[in-house]
């Protein structure tokens, strides 16, 4: 169903690249990241260049990273609602140093993961490196609860597959070097979009990529997230009634693919693959055509 629904859309001519082509800047490995659609990205804010960039729906904030990090914006505006997501982004921003330090002396041994999974964090510090910690060692990075610790890992390294003190401490000393351009904000993207929106106007960009529809019985998003629930129908109201310079993406179910008619914008179809390598259909959406 997802594909016949793409199928009303022209295939983008950006193309899909292989992630490993493209710098990872976030330290977060953020179950449906977006590294793959930075080429789309860059395209769209070399074209309209703004000020600010809201990105309402922020995870691994790739984006917001790449856009400032690239001096594709001026500066960026980071909004999540998990409070687990947002101890660490407030803490790579504010505490960047004292995360460093940290990395570089862990050792993920089992005990210790588990100690950590069981044991409340005392501040925002504790917090955000906890965060980190099971998001680089749990299987896929899914924080939500009941998720398993990495077991063969990657070339049967087993924790350490995905444990980069070096290449960790490194991207949060990028971070913190752009920290000026950056900004967090714990809460709801749904309600804050609107209020960042008044104020910045047609100054702003926004990046938009909500956690994964239910449609067709699909419920990842469930299953990935603590809030995964989102009105995707007030969602398009809302961009539609600021105007706003928006890239949003989407999986191609027929409920997106109406809401995408039903307001008059615009959308580009990408087939990829997700970490299990089944075939997926994804849309980029723009309130403008861009990509095709």
């Amino acid at each position: 169903m997802t594909a016949q629904a793409a199928a009303a859309f022209p295939v983008s001519r950006v193309p899909v690249v292989n992630v490993a082509t493209v710098p990872q800047r976030s330290p977060l490995r953020y179950p449906g990241g977006k590294t793959w659609l930075i080429p789309h990205i860059r395209k769209w804010l070399q074209h309209t260049r703004p000020e600010i960039l809201i990105e309402p729906f922020a995870g691994g904030a790739i984006v917001s990273l790449t856009a400032v990090m690239e001096d594709l914006a001026d500066s960026a505006v980071m909004v999540e609602i998990d409070r687990d997501v947002a101890a660490f982004w407030r803490s790579a921003l504010e505490s960047g140093e004292i995360l460093q330090q940290w990395i570089s002396q862990f050792d993920p041994t089992l005990e210790r993961l588990r100690e950590i999974e069981q044991s409340p964090p005392e501040n925002v510090v504790e917090h955000g490196f906890r965060t980190l910690v099971l998001n680089r060692t749990r299987r896929g990075g899914v924080l939500a609860k009941g998720a398993s610790f990495i077991k063969a890992g990657e070339n049967g390294k087993g924790l350490l597959s995905r444990w980069y003190p070096e290449t960790l401490a490194g991207r949060l000393a990028d971070i913190q070097e752009y920290s000026g351009r950056l900004s967090f904000v714990e809460g709801d993207g749904m309600k804050l979009l609107p209020i960042l929106l008044r104020g910045w106007g047609r100054d702003a960009a926004v990046f938009v990529d909500p956690p994964y529809t239910a449609a067709g019985g699909k419920m990842a998003g469930s299953r990935l997230y603590e809030h995964s629930n989102v009105d995707h129908a007030s969602l398009f109201e809302m961009l539609a009634t600021h105007r706003s310079n928006f890239l949003m993406t989407y999986d191609a179910a027929p409920e997106i693919v109406a809401l995408v008619h039903k307001h008059g914008f615009h959308a580009a179809a990408l087939a990829m693959k997700n970490g299990h390598h089944n075939k997926l259909v994804e849309l980029v959406i723009t309130p403008a055509p861009l990509f095709a």
